[in-house]
């Protein structure tokens, strides 16, 4: 086998132009299937990774995928929000361990603004239940009382990792937030400055992507807004220093963000007011084994119609909802793997008729039919194996050349991995239909007969 094996070798660097371009065709579809299972695999890691300690998301009855989608991977507007007086009451649930509300539907160039309250820091956890790490300064509504300069403790701002690097801001740095996507230039709440009091690690999450601010800081650049415009300039109403929110008392604001000011609020003017509304909550539970029960509750509240997921099965629903794009992206570079494969069965049969006269004499010196079947068969695994190696090198190279500008771009965090079981299977079956590919021309050689090859053509 290895004389053969070296004839093979020597046989297809004799024919290397034509070979190679159906060597390069076979790595491009490797890189091609091998690219879109790392990039499929990597971005199930990434959603599963976004959110991991939270047992429940509350929100308006919309749909599980819609909520998760704008909750937690900051996807879509939500249409409609829910009391804040809601969250509350599931907060006082014997069985619920610490609720975190979110608003959302304000922006920064870009990048989205959550309003929440201290506890998102203290009990958000991703990827293996990993909490969140401040590189720089400190959370919101937690400076020290003899800070020289600091801010009101409303107009604070936390920012992801990723808002720190692509626009180059650090501690101290005064930001305004703009209504709705930031389209629109009178949008900006330009009134109402906030102060970059920290910055959180990276986590490779949509938090590397946002912009924290206080929960009542929602309320008070929404304080002069309504149905998303900003109402005509009336007297000025200063935000009270912080203070420990008290107990949120439902108001007739609007639903959604518009977070219309409620006047009932002004006869507490010494603590910061709150929003009536928010957009989401993420709940812990005490127990995991109380999680349908809750979830239950929450669905069956006579005040107000919400909707409970578990963050897990949400997850389930989208993957069910992407399985048939990825499934075409999946059949198409199989497709392109075929037509190589094809290509390379083309070449060998082309070049087949002017190599009659080699085979023949290869006959006469004593090589069998079936060593001749090995040769063409050995030639086409050959082509097919280099190819298969120059696609999974190319991959590897793609993924570490792409990497950062994946991860800026679309916040994807591309892994460079050694390659999985789904992978290996994929390098497998573009190598054994290179094989069997070759069997045809292998086929046809192991046909034709000595004299055939030895009679010249007139």
């Amino acid at each position: 086998m290895t004389p053969l094996l070296g004839l093979a070798a020597r046989s297809a660097w004799n024919r290397r132009f034509s070979l190679g371009l159906v060597l390069a065709a076979i790595a491009l579809s490797t890189l091609l299937l091998l690219g879109i299972e790392r990039l499929r695999v990597d971005v199930r890691a990434n959603f599963s990774q976004a959110v991991s300690g939270t047992d429940l998301i509350v929100g308006p009855r919309t749909g599980a995928v819609q909520l998760l989608l704008y909750s937690v991977f900051r996807i879509g507007n939500p249409a409609t929000g829910i009391r804040l007086a809601s969250t509350e009451a599931i907060a006082r649930h014997r069985a619920v361990a610490w609720v975190v509300p979110l608003s959302l539907g304000d922006s920064h160039r870009g990048f989205a603004v959550l309003g929440t309250t201290a506890g998102y820091f203290e009990h958000f956890r991703y990827g293996a239940r990993q909490p969140l790490v401040l590189a720089q300064g400190r959370a919101f509504g937690n400076a020290p009382a003899d800070a020289a300069g600091a801010s009101d403790g409303v107009h604070e701002a936390v920012i992801g990792a990723e808002v720190a690097r692509r626009l180059g801001y650090g501690l101290g740095q005064k930001i305004v937030l703009a209504h709705g996507d930031g389209a629109m230039a009178h949008n900006d709440h330009d009134d109402q400055p906030f102060t970059v009091v920290g910055v959180l690690a990276a986590t490779g999450t949509p938090v590397d992507r946002t912009v924290h601010i206080p929960l009542p800081a929602v309320e008070a650049i929404h304080r002069d807004w309504a149905s998303g415009m900003r109402m005509p300039a009336g007297p000025a109403t200063p935000v009270a220093p912080a203070a420990p929110p008290p107990a949120a008392r439902p108001a007739h604001g609007a639903p959604g963000h518009d977070h219309a000011h409620d006047h009932d609020h002004d006869d507490h003017a010494d603590t910061p007011a709150l929003p009536s509304t928010v957009t989401a909550a993420l709940v812990g539970l005490k127990t995991r084994a109380a999680v349908f029960a809750v979830q239950r509750e929450v669905l069956a509240m006579r005040d107000e119609p919400l909707l409970a997921i578990l963050p897990g099965v949400a997850l389930d629903e989208l993957w069910d909802v992407v399985a048939l794009g990825e499934r075409g992206l999946q059949a198409m570079s199989a497709l392109v793997a075929v037509v190589s494969l094809a290509g390379l069965v083309a070449v060998i049969l082309a070049g087949l008729n002017e190599r009659r006269r080699e085979l023949a004499i290869l006959r006469a010196v004593g090589a069998g039919p079936r060593q001749m079947l090995a040769l063409l068969a050995l030639e086409g695994a050959l082509v097919t194996g280099l190819g298969v190696l120059l696609g999974a090198l190319g991959c590897a190279l793609s993924v570490a050349a792409l990497a950062p500008w994946v991860q800026a771009q679309h916040g994807i965090s591309l892994q460079l991995a050694w390659p999985g079981r789904a992978e290996w299977t994929l390098m497998a079956a573009v190598l054994a239909g290179g094989f069997l590919a070759s069997l045809v021309p292998g086929w046809r050689a192991y046909r034709l007969s000595l004299a055939d090859g030895l009679t010249p053509r007139i």
